[in-house]
């Protein structure tokens, strides 16, 4: 099979995938309060489907770049978003919850549609990412964050089920945050689409924070952008002239990525007005809109699927994100460990899982509080992998 006819199969099955999810939670919705068998399996039945056309996309885009498709944010969120739905099925076959799959489903098409905003071109590997042992370590990571993920999935399971919308307390409160941050991320997903439709463009001229001179191209207005920035426009595929010197609100220090940073305002600004639309439209809150969803959930089985998915998920999460991590930094940067933002993040997520066993275990700390924690985990494991790569420059910013 030619490059060609690779590239469109592996394109052609993650889309098909995408679609195939969306489908899948409508049975896997009706499944939750019915008795009747037909639902779910084929909300499950749909989403092995899918899994399995993801894994056509992963194996057809490897043949093509002739290494592991984990090398930038679109290829590494896509693969996160597969192992998020092949550990949900796992979940599943062990624990027969079919609310896992439901709100599982729900978050991989909202990593999938954040990795679709990122550049999907398949490009030679830097000489850094030149080793095995970025392949081992990503896929590791990937992996072993998925896993943790379905503890944060099981752990909204849980509050969702115990929490009372209706009262006053800083568990609604914060519950009903971490809604508000997933239409946050829904909101990226309409600004970026929308305005890639539209076809906006705009490049800026700038000193970067290793003083060299960089051209950043910008797909939304520009709201933050790098401190004495120009807009210019390609002469030739090498060279830029200015054509404007004034190019935006906010000017950001050369040590904080301004473009990706303008992304993230952006994101929140359309976010927020979506939740109040949101709000304003149901006169409820969002947990009150899914709250019916857990009627039938057991919150015993959901405590212990949170403990379970942190148990698998913490040890290979040490594997991947600090033991091969190093290999690999000795192999790219000749050094086990620099302080790198990237790796600073990775050890605070570790302690804090460790933090978490230690404290089910030795202290325990069960139910309600483990499922904050397992919350409070993934918000580190999706800071670590949005803001840090993309705001804060450092080693992993090729990422």
């Amino acid at each position: 099979m030619s490059t060609s006819s690779l590239v469109s199969l592996s394109n052609t099955a993650l889309y098909i995938s995408f679609f195939i999810y969306l489908i899948a939670i409508i049975p896997l919705g009706l499944s939750v309060g019915t008795k009747r068998k037909f639902f779910p399996k084929l909300g499950i039945t749909l989403t092995s489907v899918g899994f399995v056309l993801q894994i056509v996309y992963f194996i057809s885009r490897w043949s093509v770049a002739g290494h592991a498709p984990v090398s930038n944010l679109y290829e590494f969120m896509t693969f996160f978003a597969i192992m998020l739905v092949g550990s949900s099925l796992i979940m599943y076959y062990l624990y027969h919850q079919i609310v896992i799959g439901l709100f599982t489903l729900p978050v991989a098409l909202i990593i999938l549609g954040y990795a679709n905003a990122f550049s999907k071109e398949i490009t030679p590997l830097i000489p850094a990412l030149q080793s095995n042992w970025l392949t081992i370590h990503v896929l590791t990571v990937a992996f072993s964050s998925a896993v943790l993920s379905i503890a944060f999935v099981s752990g909204i399971i849980y509050l969702l089920k115990t929490v009372n919308p209706a009262e006053t307390s800083k568990n609604t409160f914060y519950l009903e945050l971490v809604m508000y941050f997933l239409v946050v991320v829904v909101g990226f997903i309409a600004t970026t689409s929308t305005f890639g439709a539209m076809g906006y463009n705009k490049n800026l001229q700038f000193e970067n924070h290793e003083s060299k001179i960089e051209v950043s191209n910008y797909k939304l207005p520009t709201i933050t952008v790098p401190k004495d920035s120009k807009v210019v426009q390609a002469k030739d595929a090498n060279s830029y002239k200015v054509v404007d010197q004034k190019n935006g609100v906010i000017e950001i220090p050369n040590s904080i990525d301004a473009h990706q940073l303008n992304t993230i305002i952006w994101s929140f600004l359309v976010g927020t007005v979506l939740y109040i639309l949101l709000r304003l439209l149901t006169k409820r809150k969002v947990i009150s809109l899914l709250k019916p969803l857990t009627n039938k959930v057991n919150v015993e089985t959901m405590d212990e699927i949170s403990y379970r998915a942190v148990v698998i998920g913490f040890p290979l999460f040490a594997l991947g994100g600090l033991i091969f991590a190093m290999i690999w930094a000795q192999y790219a940067w000749s050094r086990f460990w620099g302080w790198d933002p990237k790796e600073v993040w990775a050890l605070i997520t570790f302690l804090f899982y460790a933090a978490m066993l230690h404290l089910r275990i030795g202290k325990g700390w069960e139910g309600e509080r483990t499922a904050w924690m397992a919350i409070i985990g993934f918000g580190l494991i999706m800071f670590n992998q949005i803001f840090v790569n993309l705001v804060i420059a450092g080693l992993h910013s090729y990422a």
